[in-house]
């Protein structure tokens, strides 16, 4: 662990440094968690670029690391040095002495941060009886990041092909797999390149989200809550949890050790708990939220900047409009991060222009900022991409309701969350037409404009989770979710706001504050509880799968295509070689048309001359036959006549060219 944490700090560099090229007032926890983001980003491009023309090695590992540590230069100039100094003597006497406040907040990180280490490390890991996950919903996206990050360290993946659909481009983001692959290169475990990672980046967002929603509310109290609302997120599933344990006969303690299911998402639920659903199975949204929660508080800061007396000087090189541009700089690298995160950032900037016009020039920046890094990053990844754009937008009303109507199905899967979001759009209207000296509690300071700016700040995360009831924005409609989750982050200021007001009415108001966390937090609780605590053990690979994947790497060429059935756990994919095709799912999901080359896959399983034409035609080199293969009842004998080149229990890879 001490190598992993090492790997992440070196990392991290460039992004502290860039830290204060953004922000001058912020403290160095949250200029930490900006580091590792933002600094895991920069690596990520930096080592994305050098191995496209180099291939991935520990050379040029050590090559993208210093590229990215390149923004660290700053601090050779007496300012920005004396700044760190100045956080980090802060830093140090936040942990001196001894008082409650100072052992709650240690507590509160500690909390959060041995939960995390706890979830994560069930992302993946390896037994004498295979590579198991325990997270409920990661049995498809394991294998599918595991395959991404060994194409890289085995495939030498570069220019990257889609290692899931050989002979196209790989347009997915892919950065968050592209870092762990250089820890594994470097000598890490799977297990470890990648669990350290989620480990760091979940922490890092628990800090951004704190730090931004303090800056929206002025509240401390509503930044501590907002994190544990994400974390926890679910709906009404608790009372399905209660009817279990009045139904199971067995004692509270006895069943939370062995919960039956999952209380967010299932047959009943859809949205999910964002630790179950998103951050443990979507690793790219793990370091595209925190990024883009980093982006979002400076441009709140933007927003809510004074208005000159006098108009600005209409000039584009100004000094001040640096740290936009920068910010931009950092926001650009989402299409190879997460795509759905920028375009989130597209819908907020843009109502924000809007709004406030005297700041053209700020906005500008930041644009062109974003547009340096992603507009070449995107016209790459259109180009030779297997992806059918026209099959991610169309009409879908509902979001996943299936066959709820619309207003129940939100109620049971977010409970109290839209109810507390009105509330606090309602609390807000009403302090907003109330007279300053009317208000006993804060008659010193009148706060109307800052929360007339947290309501406008609002709309644009109001209107994302109209559009996802609307239209559906990817293939499969669940993937709305991607952009609906931050329609849950931009309502994180308000439902937290208006809990510290509750909770600073006295005892009452800190039992009801409690009652309602409890309730917005139970049924994601119980989830994140069953696999903290290991009760999830899904075997994705068995031991000989594991091991066929071991004797391919060691007998084929790193770019050599493979045949395999169409499956989300194909031995192949533990090898890094290219598969003609994998997971229809997944497939499926990044819009890829599937059908034709699976009915191919089909025919060369049956054998005869029409697999030996279409062996030829996609030039395939090695058929894999295995237990995945045996599903589609393949004709053995027909492969007989090929060469074995490796075998392991009921695993045989032929050559077959």
């Amino acid at each position: 662990m001490i190598l992993s944490a090492l790997f992440i700090a070196v990392i991290a560099i460039g992004g502290l440094a860039l830290s204060y090229l953004i922000e001058d007032e912020e403290p160095l926890m949250w200029r930490i968690a900006v580091g590792i983001i933002a600094g895991s980003g920069l690596f990520g491009l930096a080592m994305f670029l050098i191995a496209y023309v180099a291939g991935l090695s520990p050379v040029t590992i050590v090559a993208a690391m210093i590229v990215s540590m390149l923004p660290a230069l700053i601090f050779r100039k007496k300012e920005y040095k004396n700044k760190l100094k100045h956080d980090w003597n802060k830093a140090k006497g936040k942990m001196q002495g001894f008082g409650l406040s100072r052992f709650l907040a240690f507590t509160y990180y500690a909390g959060f941060f041995l939960l995390f280490w706890a979830y994560f490390g069930h992302s993946v890991y390896q037994t004498a009886e295979g590579l198991f996950t325990g997270g409920s919903q990661n049995l498809g996206d394991m294998p599918f990041h595991l395959g991404v990050i060994y194409s890289f360290t085995e495939g030498n993946n570069f220019p990257p092909e889609n290692p899931s659909w050989a002979g196209a481009k790989f347009t997915y983001p892919f950065v968050a797999d592209l870092v762990s692959a250089a820890a594994v290169k470097l000598g890490f475990s799977i297990s470890a390149a990648i669990n350290a990672l989620n480990i760091a980046w979940a922490f890092s967002l628990l800090v951004v989200i704190e730090r931004f929603v303090f800056r929206l509310t002025d509240s401390r109290i509503a930044a501590r809550i907002a994190p544990a609302l994400l974390i926890f997120s679910g709906g009404l599933g608790f009372l399905w949890f209660l009817q279990d344990v009045s139904e199971s006969g067995k004692g509270l303690t006895d069943i939370l050790w062995q919960l039956p299911r999952d209380y967010t998402i299932g047959d009943k639920f859809r949205w999910g708990n964002s630790m179950v659903v998103l951050f443990i199975t979507q690793r790219s949204l793990l370091l595209g939220m925190p990024l883009t929660v980093i982006v979002l508080q400076q441009l709140w800061k933007y927003f809510t900047a004074a208005r000159e007396e006098k108009p600005a000087e209409t000039k584009l090189l100004d000094p001040a409009l640096l740290p936009a541009f920068i910010v931009g700089l950092v926001a650009g690298l989402l299409p190879l991060i997460h795509l759905h995160s920028l375009v989130v950032l597209f819908v907020v900037t843009g109502f924000l222009f809007f709004v406030r016009l005297d700041q053209w020039r700020t906005w500008i920046a930041f644009g062109i900022g974003v547009s340096v890094v992603a507009v070449p990053i995107l016209i790459w990844s259109l180009t030779g991409s297997a992806t059918d754009s026209t099959k991610f937008f169309g009409w879908h009303f509902g979001w996943d309701k299936r066959n709820d109507d619309v207003v129940s199905f939100w109620l049971k899967n977010t409970g109290l969350t839209i109810p507390l979001i009105l509330a606090a759009i309602g609390y807000v209207i009403f302090r907003l037409t109330r007279k300053p000296d009317e208000d006993a509690k804060k008659n010193a300071a009148d706060e109307r404009p800052r929360l007339r700016q947290l309501l406008l700040f609002y709309i644009p995360f109001a209107v994302l989770f109209i559009i996802s009831n609307v239209f559906k924005l990817a293939p499969w409609e669940w993937d709305n979710i991607k952009i609906l989750i931050y329609w849950l982050v931009g309502s994180l200021p308000l439902m937290a706001y208006l809990m510290s007001e509750i909770w600073e009415n006295g005892v009452p108001g800190k039992a009801v504050a409690t009652v309602i966390l409890v309730g917005l937090c139970a049924a994601g609780a119980l989830d994140v509880w069953r696999t903290a605590s290991g009760q999830v053990k899904i075997r994705v690979f068995e031991t000989d799968g594991v091991r066929i994947a071991d004797q391919i790497k060691a007998k084929t060429e790193p770019r050599a295509l493979f045949l395999n059935a169409p499956t989300y756990n194909s031995a192949v994919a533990l090898s890094g070689r290219r598969s003609l095709m994998r997971y229809s799912g997944h497939l499926s999901s990044h819009g890829i048309n599937h059908f034709e080359r699976e009915n191919e896959v089909r025919q060369i399983y049956q054998g005869g001359g029409t697999a030996d034409i279409l062996l030829r035609k996609h030039n395939i080199e090695y058929v894999m036959v295995g237990p995945e293969e045996r599903e589609l009842r393949p004709n053995e004998d027909f492969f007989k006549k090929f060469p074995v080149i490796a075998e392991s229990g009921q695993y045989r890879v032929y050559k077959v060219n």
